[in-house]
């Protein structure tokens, strides 16, 4: 699937095209808001992923002019403007959907996925397959939850988590680093690709930062069956607790 990013802001531009290019998306990019819609024209990309404040000329102004020459390419608005009258005028405008900076990169391609889906006139109800992961009546029934890892399913379209069928309720970027974790259980990810993930748009952090994030996400995962452990040198990965093992209820510092 091509993207069309529209942003101006050169560090977040080249985080998102590295991060979204390792998902699978052709993304293209443009930092100007005179050179976006001719570019948006000649690229015809699937969706497009629009900063409002740009040189040049404003975001909104750029869909006004898309939407009046016919396009109907899927918007998301990606801005600092994150008021409930900013998010009214940008849906107003054309845009289909709207999330403010700083945000989660799990969020943002799960966005981009929902529009994808709804755009494609080919797409249909996913097979009943996925009720095998989860009891009918369940939160998440119906919904594309990954196989139990311990006491822990994923829902990959919602992107919540559950433990032993029951939402697990963590802040933000707790919640992204054990999604990202998810995706992949019993193997290490790299302490730099979480960090992109956990704090996506957030440029004044220092990537230590992610070591206090996996700390309290450490002590929140003691009941359910699943470890978070850290790999010196390598990153994080989550594995099934046994038996013998009881978790841990020390103060020990992050890590």
């Amino acid at each position: 699937m091509k993207l069309l990013l529209v942003e101006d802001n050169p560090t977040l531009q080249t985080t998102l095209q590295r991060a979204l290019g390792r998902r699978g998306f052709e993304v293209l990019a443009c930092t100007d808001g005179t050179r976006a819609l001719a570019q948006w024209r000649s690229t015809l990309p699937d969706l497009v992923l629009l900063d409002l404040s740009l040189p040049g000329q404003d975001g909104l102004m750029v869909l006004t002019q898309a939407r009046a020459l016919g396009l109907t390419t899927p918007v998301i608005i990606l801005t600092a403007r994150g008021t409930v009258g900013d998010r009214i005028l940008g849906l107003n405008t054309g845009a289909d959907d709207y999330l403010p900076k700083p945000f989660d990169l799990d969020e943002l391609e799960a966005r981009i996925q929902a529009l994808l889906r709804r755009r494609s006139p080919q797409a249909t109800p996913q097979p009943d397959h996925r009720s095998a992961f989860g009891p009918v009546g369940s939160p998440a029934f119906g919904s594309a939850l990954t196989p139990a890892f311990g006491g822990l399913q994923m829902d990959r379209e919602q992107g919540a988590v559950y433990v032993h069928g029951q939402p697990l309720e963590l802040p933000p970027r707790e919640l992204a680093l054990l999604r990202a974790l998810l995706a992949k259980p019993g193997h290490a990810i790299a302490k730099e690709r979480l960090f992109e993930v956990v704090f996506a748009g957030e440029l004044d952090v220092l990537p230590e930062a992610i070591e206090v994030v996996a700390y309290r996400l450490r002590k929140k995962l003691a009941d359910t069956g699943v470890q978070l452990v850290t790999l010196r040198g390598l990153g994080y990965l989550l594995k099934l607790q046994t038996q013998a093992q009881t978790p841990p209820h020390t103060g020990s510092e992050p890590s």
